[in-house]
């Protein structure tokens, strides 16, 4: 396989990777599995295909800047509202491009009502480098209504402590290439009282979505 110019070979990158796929293995291992989910109310609305949480999660006490420099506070703004909560970049080479053109297929087959009861959150784990910008125009040619997230690593950190999620691990580039940022690879679906029951892991399918989204909203999908 050639190399391009400024990119390390393949024995320099061998160590960085292994630190990756150790993240994305706790990140994993985190919750069990299920089959079946319980919304807010206790009933049972149907299968879902997420992986259903043992614990609960609360939305975290985060409060970051919008992409038009303006305080976003998470708990506040998404009150109410079903919210798909991702922690990534715009660098990343598989994971967050992936899970946001499957978010906006998704989005163009879900029912007015699905969609207007919901928020996608991406929240930059790169912001030096996702400028406000970037990182609007990066989610725009996703889909229009996906907001992007930006703040300091330490609150960011803080925040994913919260969730019981891995933490930013920056792995340094080698031979003058970019730095490999490692994140957890779910989005985490808040229901509308703001707890999150199910995790969406990478590979996750857009018919999931679907299927689930609804179900998270108490209707049928």
């Amino acid at each position: 396989m050639s190399t391009r110019e400024g990119v390390a070979p393949m024995s320099y990158q061998i160590k960085p990777l292994l630190k990756l796929c150790s993240l994305a293995c706790a990140s994993v291992l985190i919750s069990s599995l299920s089959s079946c989910g319980i919304p807010a109310d206790g009933s049972s609305l149907g299968e879902l295909r997420g992986t259903v949480m043992e614990v609960p999660i609360p939305k975290p006490d985060l409060v970051l800047t919008d992409t038009e420099g303006e305080l976003y506070d998470l708990r506040a703004e998404t009150d109410g509202y079903l919210s798909l909560v991702f922690f990534g970049y715009t660098n990343c080479p598989d994971v967050c491009p992936v899970h946001m053109a499957t978010l906006a297929g998704v989005f163009d087959e879900l029912a007015p009502e699905v969609r207007d009861a919901m928020k996608v959150i991406f929240v930059s784990t790169d912001p030096e480098r996702d400028t406000p910008d970037r990182l609007r125009q990066w989610l725009r040619a996703y889909h229009p209504s996906f907001l992007g997230l930006r703040g300091e690593m330490e609150t960011i950190n803080a925040a994913l402590a919260e969730m019981k999620l891995p933490g930013v691990a920056v792995v340094p580039g080698q031979h003058g290439s970019e730095p490999i940022i490692g994140h957890p690879s779910a989005v985490l679906a808040f229901g509308r009282d703001g707890l999150a029951r199910v995790r969406y892991p990478f590979g996750v399918r857009r018919a999931d979505w679907v299927n689930d989204l609804p179900l998270l909203l108490g209707e049928s999908p």
